[in-house]
């Protein structure tokens, strides 16, 4: 008998052992990924340097530990309702923009979608244990009113909207609507613009302190000189805006708050979108990256974080099914691209957020997510 208790010890001391050791190298893999990250997250996460010095437009708002309490952890879920136009939306938070929180700064998720969010699951395993550092705005048709559980962090944040019909002006209106509600909340400090097929690609800690500790916007602009560049460009918009101006870019932004500031405050440049940028000029490729260069060219990393595949052409980016959903195509994305400028180092971690995902992804994500936001 006792033999028999000594060989069931050894044998599950073994077992022990082995699940180490593959635990050890499988960390030690994934850390050594990330030795290039020139920001400081919790040690529990990892280890890195931090510059010495950081220069910025203006000072960023002081993190918070990711494990500490808020006390703003009881504020309503829902979103005060109000009937407010455009304009006045807009005015009443270019007034806000400026002022200052003594709240712990949080970045806003602002979605845009025609209806309903698929891959809302992950995005709840992205979101949770962390409800004092973001806010959520969701700018859906307004035909649609299927609600979320009271329990999901989607709960009550869906923002009075207006019809969006693609490469169209509304595509720019939807976008400063959410700004505008955002910039609304003065402890929102960052600005995060999502579709309805965009995924996390790491965990909330991660992507946080990215956004947070970054000295400049994230915001894609660049002279193109083809025809679906500087072809669009309407010699009506002059002398508002120039050729020379003019500029293409990724609509999926992630900016601070005093650039955000600027955009819901523009009345010079959007009358001139909405009159004279008509297909084949769509404005959700021009506007903002024709405005930032135009008012605050050094105010952006003239980058976007959200990671698209155009390699196919075309009008449209490639489409993902559950059938692409494999931990090495993403870890593909997340490390194994071209190095970018971090505040002013270089770095392989280039990209926070993913798309265009199906609908039918949301079971293979939700299997990879301990791994994906590990």
């Amino acid at each position: 008998m006792a033999s028999k208790s000594l060989s069931i010890f050894v044998h599950s001391f073994l077992l022990f052992m082995v699940g180490l050791s593959v635990g050890i190298i499988s960390t030690s893999y994934r850390l050594n990924n990330f030795s290039s990250f020139p920001f400081t997250v919790p040690a529990s996460i990892f280890s890195v340097s931090t510059p010495s010095s950081l220069s910025s437009p203006q000072s960023p708002p002081p993190l918070l530990p990711l494990n500490a309490s808020s006390t703003k952890l009881d504020e309503k879920k829902f979103l005060e309702s109000h009937n407010m136009t455009d304009d006045e939306l807009l005015r009443l938070a270019a007034s806000s923009a400026a002022k200052t929180s003594k709240d712990v700064a949080k970045v806003a998720f602002m979605f845009l979608t025609p209806g309903p969010l698929p891959l809302a699951p992950l995005w709840e395993k992205f979101f949770e244990g962390h409800q004092h550092l973001f806010s959520i705005y969701i700018h859906a048709h307004p035909s649609y009113n299927q609600s979320f559980p009271d329990t999901s962090v989607f709960y009550g944040r869906t923002i009075p909207s207006q019809a969006v019909f693609w490469g169209t002006i509304s595509m720019i209106d939807a976008e400063r609507r959410l700004l505008a509600n955002a910039l609304l909340d003065l402890s929102n400090q960052r600005f995060v613009l999502l579709s309805d097929s965009c995924i996390p690609l790491f965990n909330f800690t991660t992507t946080y302190h990215y956004l947070m500790a970054s000295t400049l916007s994230f915001l894609q602009s660049y002279d193109d000189p083809r025809k679906p560049g500087r072809g669009r460009y309407s010699p009506r918009m002059a002398p508002t805006i120039t050729l020379h101006q003019w500029r293409k870019g990724s609509q999926w932004f992630q900016i601070r708050r005093d650039l955000a500031a600027k955009i819901v405050s523009d009345h010079k440049y959007y009358p001139v979108f909405r009159d004279h940028c008509l297909p084949p000029c769509y404005s959700d490729e021009h506007y903002l990256p024709t405005l930032v260069n135009i008012l605050w060219p050094d105010a952006s990393s003239n980058r976007s974080v959200t990671w698209v595949d155009w390699s196919r052409g075309g009008s449209h980016p490639r489409k993902f099914g559950w059938i692409d959903v494999k931990l090495g195509v993403l870890d593909k994305i997340r490390f194994g691209g071209k190095e970018c400028v971090y505040n002013g180092n270089t770095t392989r971690i280039c990209f926070l957020f993913a798309r265009k995902f199906l609908p039918n992804t949301s079971g293979p994500l939700l299997r990879l997510a301990p791994s994906l936001l590990a």
